[in-house]
């Protein structure tokens, strides 16, 4: 069958086939992960605790907090081991409706894909947590009159939304890229738009971040260098949509 001409049912049928597999992935991942939840604990902790003034430390608050937190870390590091499949399966469920020297990007879509979130999510981890963090607790401890005494729950919801949100942002040209090669936008259309994606960068950082100046400018600035970066890719890697007919071009003009 062909599955360019593939009917509605088709499609969703494919598409739940794909969703199944990269459910079926995470939770193996998540189940590996389990066993190691509390050392991932620590490990994503480390930015906190090296920013907690001397004596304070992470605490729970709640009885169930504890088992609840290295659920969410298990399933959160499950979700990271999984991306390879996850992103191959994006790429089975949209191939069809590609040309055939355009499937060839199989193999560096997936890779530059897990590359990329990765590097975003290590980039969050490693210059933004420490600084961010450190601003924040210095913030709500001046004065004198508060302790710093956060728990483990609302600290790994924090931190986890972080680093996705670190990570997706970094996908940015593989998503240009993918639009490009469709034809939905070019270099031009990038170009022309590029004061609307500084304002989009700063407002995706506000929602996604904290509220300091630090952490949404950190989230802001890559959004602008990685759309830079788009639409060097749009450029090179665009539909070319400029194509014309050649006998035309040989056809002299009306004297």
């Amino acid at each position: 069958m062909d599955e360019s001409r593939m009917p509605l049912t088709g499609h969703l049928e494919e598409l739940r086939k794909r969703l199944i597999i990269s459910g079926a992935s995470w939770l193996v991942a998540f189940l590996a992960c389990y066993a190691y939840a509390e050392k991932l604990f620590n490990l994503i902790a480390i930015p906190v605790r090296q920013a907690l003034p001397d004596g304070s430390k992470l605490v729970f608050i709640h009885a169930t907090e504890p088992f609840f937190t290295y659920l969410k870390i298990a399933a959160l590091a499950g979700l990271l081991l999984s991306l390879p499949v996850i992103f191959w399966q994006i790429w089975a469920f949209v191939a069809p409706g590609l040309y055939k020297n355009e499937k060839r990007y199989v193999v560096p879509f997936v890779l530059a894909s897990c590359v990329c979130f990765g590097v975003g999510a290590v980039f969050g981890y490693q210059f933004v947590f420490p600084m961010g963090f450190r601003v924040l607790i210095e913030f709500g401890i001046t004065g004198g009159e508060v302790d710093a005494m956060l728990s483990m729950g609302s600290y790994l919801s924090l931190s986890s939304k972080l680093l996705l949100a670190f990570g997706l942002v970094f996908e940015l040209p593989i998503v240009i890229f993918f639009l490009a090669r469709m034809g939905i936008v070019d270099h031009l259309l990038l170009r022309r738009n590029r004061k609307f994606a500084v304002l989009l960068a700063f407002l995706i950082g506000a929602i996604l971040t904290p509220p300091d100046v630090f952490s949404q400018t950190a989230l802001a600035l890559p959004f602008i260098v990685l759309y830079e970066v788009g639409i060097w890719v749009a450029r090179f890697f665009g539909k070319r949509s400029e194509q014309q007919d050649p006998k035309a071009e040989a056809t002299p003009p009306p004297s």
